[in-house]
């Protein structure tokens, strides 16, 4: 048995996340990329030794080190990614075998066996279906070299993509399974196994306070010289479980009943977008593509202002993380309102800046409508219009529901979400005879 003094503690854990997306652009596609970015800068920060091994850009270094010293990033198969320049999932297949073949070796040689000689204990982390394989690979030469009982392997579930290519039998033997969500706990009950659920988190930056004077020129913005103009946004992928359909009838109803709104929209490259802006054309909406080139704070909001007048400005640029804080705070409410939602990050980070989020009612396990948040429980546009209509006849429960998403925003910081997934890391050690003294 490994013996450690005390508890787990940055003087004798180190972590090992894997992951297809990270921090780079080239690794970024959407929220999992958000997550073990954050969670790594945050395992660091606390002074935790933390490897990041992801599908990086081929043309940054392979390894870098940030937090003083203590996060290394690891990009691999930079030499399968320069054959792809379109992203972490180009290539993906020839990326995954590559991974597959090389990640363990280096993590036994590397990292797992020089950490386990100095009485450490290593935790390993896999994300989502690509790590299945190889955290199985791990596991076996781990347990070949004789190391395995001094090693703890976690699994988590972020998404229920190509869960036909895994096998539950081996990965649930092999590893401990996690996942983000009580919603998504239990669909993976339907697969026959019973994961831990440790959440998502968000930087304490985002609580940072949004310039009042931002947010007031987006304001007037957005009202187009009409006071009584709604200010909605919707930000994410053009994916149906977003439930783009939903909110954009919404938008059309309330605006052919008598309630104009302005709708910020934020998409991605996802043919289901061009579905999307045809309903609303169709719908009679106006609409206004508003491009820009990187643009800083200053120039997204004169960009979206010398666009004209319209319903909906279809935002297609880069949104620096300032100005979509802007633009939470700012709007009377952010649609999250997904069919499917593992976590819901969009809707905690609207919380954090201070805004109302809509959102469904599936992993967003913190969402308590007409408390913190504005909760739909269907795919009928009529619910999120009469949500929005009774918010705007009742101005004392907006900044009540404000407040309060705040309040629950705060208790989701990566800090608490780490001291959580350490308290079930002891109990795993427990479970696995690695005494900590």
């Amino acid at each position: 048995m490994i013996e450690l003094e005390g508890a787990i503690s940055p003087e004798n854990t180190l972590f090992v996340l894997l992951c297809f997306e990270g921090p780079d652009v080239y690794s970024t596609a959407g929220g999992l990329g958000t997550r073990v970015t954050e969670l790594s800068e945050a395992l660091a920060t606390q002074g935790y030794t933390t490897h990041l091994i992801f599908i990086g850009d081929p043309y940054k270094p392979p390894v870098e080190h940030r937090v003083d010293g203590r996060l290394i990033l690891k990009r691999w198969s930079q030499w399968v990614s320069k054959y792809y320049p379109n992203g972490v999932y180009d290539g993906e297949e020839q990326k995954l075998y590559d991974y597959n073949e090389s990640v363990p070796q280096h993590i036994y040689e590397n990292i797992a066996r020089p950490a386990v000689e100095q009485g450490k204990l290593v935790v390993i982390m896999g994300e989502d279906w690509h790590t299945a394989e190889v955290m199985c690979r791990i596991s076996d030469l781990l347990h070949w070299f004789g190391i395995r009982q001094r090693v703890l392997m976690l699994w988590n579930l972020n998404s229920l993509m190509s869960l036909h290519r895994i096998n539950w039998g081996r990965l649930s033997y092999v590893t401990t399974l996690c996942t983000v969500s009580k919603y998504m706990k239990h669909k993976m009950w339907e697969l026959g196994v019973n994961p831990l659920v440790i959440p998502n988190g968000i930087p304490a930056r985002h609580l940072a306070p949004v310039d009042p004077a931002i947010a007031t020129r987006l304001r007037e913005i957005a009202r187009q010289g009409d006071s009584r103009r709604l200010f909605l946004f919707k930000i994410g992928r053009f994916d149906p479980d977003k439930r783009w359909m939903m909110a954009i009838e919404a938008v059309a109803r309330l605006k052919h009943s008598g309630h104009p709104v302005t709708l910020f929209v934020r998409g991605g490259i996802e043919p289901h977008g061009a579905e999307v802006l045809s309903h609303a054309y169709h719908r009679g909406l106006v609409i206004r593509d508003v491009i820009a080139q990187r643009p800083t704070l200053e120039q997204c909001i004169e960009a979206v202002a010398n666009a004209g007048p319209a319903d909906i400005y279809n935002l297609r640029f880069f949104l620096p993380e300032e100005f979509v804080r802007s633009i939470y705070h700012a709007a009377d409410a952010t649609l999250a309102n997904s069919g499917h939602e593992p976590f819901g990050l969009v809707a905690l980070e609207v919380m954090a800046a201070r805004g109302i989020a809509v959102t469904g009612c599936t992993g967003e396990d913190y969402a308590i409508s007409f408390e913190n948040a504005i909760v739909t429980e269907t795919d009928d546009p009529d619910e999120i219009v009469g949500y929005l209509l009774h918010l705007g006849r009742h101005p004392e429960e907006q900044e009540r529901i404000r407040c309060a998403g705040f309040r629950t925003a705060e208790q989701f910081l990566w800090d608490q979400v780490i001291e959580n997934l350490i308290s079930k890391l002891e109990f795993l050690a427990r479970k696995q005879n690695i005494v900590l003294k």
